[in-house]
């Protein structure tokens, strides 16, 4: 495989070359370090991407441990949007990086089959765009999500606008209940 690839035409007509992320005749991220100089990519640079790549995946419902969705979950209600790299942890070196992500799997979904395609997506998508060698993806399931949890937080919230009690039968307070302006 070239390292470099073709995909833009110069003025005179002749076809630009940009590099590759990765090359193969070089050995695993040699593009990173050359006579010329390092590229250094930043943890948090890697964490996206394995974030991003991993949520591609279908049968991850979502990612993190218990406490990382709960204040995740927390944020998300004052307007402060999911960080793509909750429930990923990454070690990035000069040329190789590993990652340790936290999933939640869908109901229904064969556990090893999503653990391989998302470790497969993950490898790929970090290989590509850093050219940086993965090492080890290691996957943790934390959880399974039941259909059933979407349909009773939906009910339970109608449940509570119209009888004015919370799910644990204690009644609403009037600030609750009654709109703040008039």
């Amino acid at each position: 495989m070239s390292d470099t690839m073709s995909n833009r035409s110069t003025e005179a007509g002749q076809a630009a070359t940009v590099p590759r992320a990765r090359t193969y005749e070089g050995g695993p991220a040699s593009a990173l370090v050359t006579d010329k100089g390092t590229t250094t990519i930043a943890d948090g640079v890697v964490a996206k991407i394995a974030g991003l790549a991993a949520r591609e995946v279908s049968g991850v419902y979502a990612m993190g441990g218990g406490a990382a969705r709960a204040l995740g979950s927390m944020r998300g209600m004052v307007g402060v949007e999911e960080s793509v790299s909750q429930g990923v942890s990454v070690e990035v070196g000069e040329r190789q990086a590993a990652i340790d992500l936290d999933l939640v799997a869908e109901y229904g979904t064969a556990i090893p089959d999503l653990a391989g395609a998302v470790r497969k997506n993950v490898i790929n998508g970090i290989e590509r765009m850093c050219g940086l060698e993965v090492t080890e993806v290691n996957i943790r399931i934390d959880d399974v999500h039941l259909p059933e949890q979407d349909r009773e937080r939906e009910t339970g919230m109608t449940r509570e606008r119209e009888t004015g009690m919370t799910r644990g039968g204690q009644q609403r307070t009037d600030t609750e209940t009654e709109p703040r302006v008039l």
